[in-house]
């Protein structure tokens, strides 16, 4: 029997209007809490826990111990990615979804109850290292997860705008977790800030975490999973699988990820303590959260129509303007914080989120489609989330140690246009794929048998 003709029941039931909305809006609700969670850890890094955890140091080194433990996360993810997309591909995407966000919700919440280094010394950054090895570990899983539902629910001419959707979720998570930080700073003294205030939105992702998982459970398996499924075993160790027949989309992939993925931490994790601390611009908290604020709604709100334009007009032009778009912005960027405007710190977060959701949007989609479906979520996975070890999460802390070492933004933007060389890189040897069905791309390129 064909491909197309074991997936044909359900491909019929992917193609219901109603039953591919629920989906996507499942995959987003579901992206949005854990983006919520792990994104608000890197805002309150910026603001707090230099501060309460690491407070015997000068506000420099504070700044980029709190960005180490920030970075800890990314070291879990591919852990994370690695189980997670083993199952994915051997027993189904929607099962591991909700696993996922069981973890991210427990640590993110034991966060907010976590000591402070003035009432149990070393011990609290060491359970706040922990918590967030848990956090990098939960979201490991999550993301490929998430695109997969959306990529392999949704039809072939509007991937791009589908998985836009589920990227969305991730600027709607950090929107959700600034306006939470900003409103809390805006109420509260500082003091009272610091000593409690800064929990409260890491305490209220346990309300996000019931919806998003009352959502995700009334999710049914991807059709065209249990399509390929059927028409051939699962691979025992689809991870080794992939390393084996798909090295090069690892690599590309990767590359694609890299900038877009530095960028938008340098932008908005490091670019919050950049404006705040003392020592740099020493900008009011408000006035920088609100600038973030806008430029998160901002890419939120684009990211979808980055993916739709990469339907029209293909995932290499998008994504190329976007690498290129922000190489010229890192120039730019610095400039404008520097002004100490409120409008213009407001204008440069906007529009450097905005050119970086050309790469976002259309990401899962173009990363999907890398990869044959027994080994998707394997491959989407390990492109994601090892690049963040030597992408996001030194962001923040080689952004620190550059404006530490020569007192001057122009190394942070050199390092930041590199980052999106290397993406545009990808793109230039990535191959274009909008508009193939995932049996077209399967039915190119096959796996041995399993």
């Amino acid at each position: 029997m064909t491909e197309a003709a074991l997936a044909q029941p359900a491909s019929k039931r992917a193609r219901k209007p109603a039953l591919t909305g629920r989906v996507i809006f499942a995959s987003a609700i579901g992206t949005t809490v854990e983006w919520y969670d792990f994104l608000l850890y890197g805002s309150a890094a910026g603001l707090v826990f230099g501060k309460v955890f690491f407070p015997k140091s000068d506000p420099l080194t504070g700044a980029m111990l709190s960005f180490a433990t920030f970075g800890v996360g990314f070291l879990a993810r591919p852990v994370g990615g690695i189980i997670f997309g083993h199952f994915g591909d051997r027993v189904g995407r929607q099962r591991i979804l909700t696993i996922s966000m069981l973890i991210m919700g427990f640590a993110t919440f034991a966060i907010g109850l976590l000591p402070t280094y003035n009432q149990v010394g070393l011990l609290a950054p060491v359970l706040l290292v922990l918590l967030r090895l848990a956090q990098g570990f939960g979201l490991g899983g999550q993301w490929g997860g998430a695109i997969l539902m959306s990529a392999e629910y949704g039809s072939a001419p509007r991937r791009g705008l589908w998985t836009g959707f589920t990227q969305a979720g991730g600027g709607f998570g950090n929107f959700l977790a600034v306006l939470v930080l900003a409103a809390m700073a805006a109420v509260l003294p500082k003091e009272e800030f610091l000593a409690w205030g800064w929990r409260i939105p890491f305490l209220l992702s346990v309300v996000l975490i019931v919806i998003g998982i009352w959502v995700r459970t009334a999710l049914e398996e991807t059709p065209v999973f249990e399509a390929a499924l059927a028409d051939g075993a699962a691979h025992k160790a689809p991870v080794v699988q992939t390393l084996k027949d798909r090295p090069w989309q690892v690599v590309v992939g990767g590359a694609l990820k890299f900038g877009e993925n530095v960028s938008f931490y340098l932008m908005t994790a490091f670019g919050l303590t950049y404006l705040t601390d003392p020592n740099m611009l020493h900008v009011e908290r408000s006035v920088a959260l609100n600038g973030v604020l806008a430029g998160s709604a901002m890419g939120a709100l684009t990211m979808p129509l980055w993916g739709l334009l990469s339907d029209k007009i293909g995932r290499r032009p998008v994504y190329g303007f976007g690498a290129a778009g922000l190489i010229v912005w890192a120039f730019l960027f610095f400039p404008l914080l520097q002004t100490r405007s409120p409008a213009l710190i407001t204008l440069a977060m906007m529009v450097g989120v905005t050119v970086h959701s050309a790469m976002n949007g259309p990401q899962g989609a173009f990363l999907a489609e890398l990869f044959p479906t027994r080994i998707r979520y394997s491959g989407v996975s390990l492109c994601y989330q090892v690049t963040s070890i030597v992408g996001g999460s030194w962001a923040p802390i080689i952004s620190l140690a550059l404006y530490k070492q020569f007192q001057s933004t122009i190394p942070i933007s050199a390092y930041l246009a590199f980052s999106c060389a290397v993406s545009l890189a990808g793109v230039l040897f990535a191959r274009e794929t909008k508009g193939a069905t995932f049996a077209q791309l399967d039915a190119e390129s096959p796996l041995p048998r399993a």
